[in-house]
């Protein structure tokens, strides 16, 4: 029984590692041509933002002519993940898919997540989709791209090999390659693989795969020309009773942070949904709204991954007491009507402005308190906890890991199990 257990890990590492090298090469690609994107719109902004709505028309038209099907993106991620939770929720009544503010029901056997898969069509789908998006100044992020990348290519390696990996494994393996291959930060990608699909259950068996997926997808990346973020903090924070009590407070405000977005973005989705019924009205009207806004303040401040507020944060530039806020605000809108890209780097640059300004409030060092405020909120909204921490580690460096390990943990604990992927699975005990 172990040596059968140890040779098909072998055989799934061989997937893995194909899949970390494709997956690697393609988030290169993606996340070298939308930085391109990013700087020509900085320069062009006046010019592109008026074509917003626009641009979000040919998002839903792409899709629905094209496959309406991958229009779900990271949905469709989790339900096949899902699949092979059937069979356990049907045994014993323990499996919920997704939560409180995004509920989707228990799992059974006439449900359509068993007959699901994930289209080849998605890629180029939601990549092109994305730049779009980000060309004309939607608030929106990139990992979803890269997720649905690496999850993607492994689905469709493993069914074509006839590997005899479970479906979650084969979107755990290209998740994690996905996930690394764009931020170049193996050990969070392997830890987002682990966490974010099951709440309350890890899988270490699929440990070894995971890692030569992750590594290899970020070796990838950055020999083909992907520069990683990395701000390397070397002063130490010493903790003592007052500095802890400090910690655990910024924790808590990105507890509440990450519940006001998750809520925001599924609340609007289902009034959007309820009034604009039409997704080629709906996307085209809350374009003109993000255009108008996104052009009155500040011309493009808030559009886009917001880089540009991370790079302020931790560059020494200006970071303004309402930047968070405006960022968090336009966010909500792109994704809420449709447009693509993904919630995390924009939830970086929420928690890093938040972070500086809660650091000048608290008194602790706005740089380390920026630094903090990236992962909380991105451990807040997603629902992970050692992702966060070991994102955090690998952006910033470990010599904080304490002060990471601390407000994650508290911003996790708090958060009461809400999240941004409603596809997770909640394991009850």
């Amino acid at each position: 029984m172990r040596a059968d257990f140890y040779l098909k890990t072998i055989k799934i590492s061989i997937l893995a590692l194909i899949v970390g090298l494709i997956s690697g090469g393609i988030c290169a690609f993606f996340g070298r041509v939308l930085i391109s994107i990013t700087d020509f719109r900085y320069l062009h902004f006046n010019m592109l933002i008026p074509f917003l709505p626009f641009a979000g028309l040919v998002t839903i038209f792409s899709y629905h002519k094209i496959n309406k099907r991958s229009m779900k993106g990271m949905g469709l991620v989790f339900d096949v993940a899902n699949i092979d939770l059937v069979d356990s929720q049907l045994k014993q009544d323990n499996v919920v898919i997704g939560n409180d503010i995004n509920k989707k029901g228990k799992l059974n056997k006439g449900n359509d997540l068993q007959k699901t898969s994930i289209p080849l069509l998605l890629v180029p789908l939601v990549m092109v989709n994305t730049w779009i998006s980000h060309i004309f100044g939607a608030s929106v992020g990139r990992e979803g791209v890269a997720v649905q990348i690496g999850a993607t290519v492994s689905n469709f390696l493993g069914n074509l090999l006839h590997s005899d990996m479970d479906k979650e494994t084969y979107v755990k393996v290209g998740m994690a390659a996905g996930f690394s291959g764009l931020f170049q930060t193996p050990i969070a990608a392997i830890f987002f693989a682990l966490e974010v699909l099951k709440i309350g259950k890890m899988d270490y068996k699929t440990l070894l795969p995971l890692i030569i997926s992750s590594f290899s997808a970020s070796y990838t990346s950055r020999l083909l020309g992907l520069e990683k973020f990395q701000v390397p903090i070397t002063k130490q924070l010493i903790i003592n009773p007052m500095v802890g009590a400090k910690l655990i407070i910024v924790g808590l405000v990105f507890a509440i942070m990450g519940i006001i977005f998750v809520i925001s973005v599924s609340k609007l989705k289902k009034v959007n949904s309820k009034y604009l019924t039409n997704p080629y009205i709906r996307i085209f009207i809350i374009g003109i709204i993000i255009s108008l806004i996104s052009f009155l303040l500040m011309r493009g401040r808030y559009s886009g991954l917001g880089t540009n507020l991370i790079s302020s944060a931790f560059s020494g530039g200006v970071i303004y007491k309402y930047d968070f806020f405006l960022k968090l605000l336009l966010t909500v809108l792109s994704l809420s009507c449709g447009f693509q890209g993904g919630e995390v780097t924009p939830l970086f640059s929420i928690g890093a402005s938040l972070g500086m300004i809660l650091g000048g409030f608290l008194g602790l060092d706005p740089i380390l308190c920026s630094a903090l405020g990236y992962a909380a909120m991105f451990t807040s909204s997603a629902n992970v906890l050692l992702a966060g921490i070991f994102i955090g580690c690998e952006v910033f460096g470990f010599i904080n890991f304490p002060a990471f390990f601390i407000v994650c943990s508290i911003a996790y604990f708090f958060n009461f199990g809400v999240s941004m992927y409603g596809g997770q699975a909640r394991i009850k005990f």
